[in-house]
This record gives structure tokens, sequence and C-alpha cells, in this order.
């Protein structure tokens, strides 16, 4: 038992960002990341490999909100997670965020675009004290994590 719980904690840790330093980064993601940074304040850096790909994430500020932008190893974009208002989003997220809250509080949304995919909804709600995270297509569906 001892042996498959460190087994399922080595895999958690494997997945997780491991903060990097821009000379760490490949020179093409360091290219990249300039250029993302241009008109946003740098808040950090990771590199994270899961299932053998290994992406970069750029977390930035702008405007007051955050901005997380991950790049694979040629320097081209894989996904961006922007902080958005809930009113910005269509309608039918809205709604299915704002059933989602129920009684807690809404921490934040961001829009999630990841290549060529439909944009989803990722709404951070506090209930109890313990925060959770939703995702919500555009539509008002789930959306279902691979």
């Amino acid at each position: 038992m001892k042996f498959i719980t460190i087994v399922a904690f080595s895999a958690i840790v494997l997945a997780a960002d491991t903060p990097v330093k821009m000379a760490d980064l490949p020179p093409v993601v360091q290219a990249a990341v300039k250029e993302q940074t241009t008109t946003a304040t740098l808040v950090g850096l990771s590199k994270e490999t899961e299932h053998g790909k290994t992406t970069y994430e750029v977390e930035t500020s702008l405007n007051g909100k955050s901005r997380d932008v991950s790049f694979d190893k040629t320097g081209a974009i894989v996904a961006v997670e922007q902080e958005v208002d809930l009113d910005s989003i269509p309608a039918p997220a809205k709604a299915a965020i704002q059933k989602k809250i129920g009684t807690g509080k809404l921490k934040n949304v961001e829009s999630v675009t990841e290549g060529s995919s439909p944009v989803t909804y990722e709404a951070t709600i506090i209930r109890n004290g313990k925060a959770s995270e939703v995702g919500i297509n555009a539509d008002g569906t789930p959306h279902k994590e691979d």
C-alpha cells in the first residue's frame, strides 16, 4: 500500500510546474516569452513535463489581470489562460458559472484557448473557505478535461 501511495505521489510531483529562469529556457522560447511580455509584467516562469511533453509557462499581469501563456519547445503558443470579467463572457457560460457559484463566492474567471479548440472558461469558486475550479464551454455545458 505504501508503494502505491509513493508512486501516485511521484506521478503528481512529476507533472507539477517547476520554476525556472529565463536563461533556463530554450532560445526560441526565450524569444517567444519576450514577445509576449512587451506590454505585460512578467510574474513567473515555469517548466512542466507531462506524458513526455515539455511545456513552458509564462505568468504575466496586464492591467491588474493575470495572463498565462504556455509554449512548446519550439516557442509555439500551446495555450493561453487570461483573466476576464464575468460580464464579458457569452451569456450561457455566464449563467452556468453563476449557477455553480450558488452560495459561494466567485474568485475569478479565465478564458482558456488551447490550439484550435473553441474557447472555454474556468471559474474559481470559494465555498466554505475552499477553492474549487469549474470548466464551462461557451454554450454553458461543462468542459470535459482530457
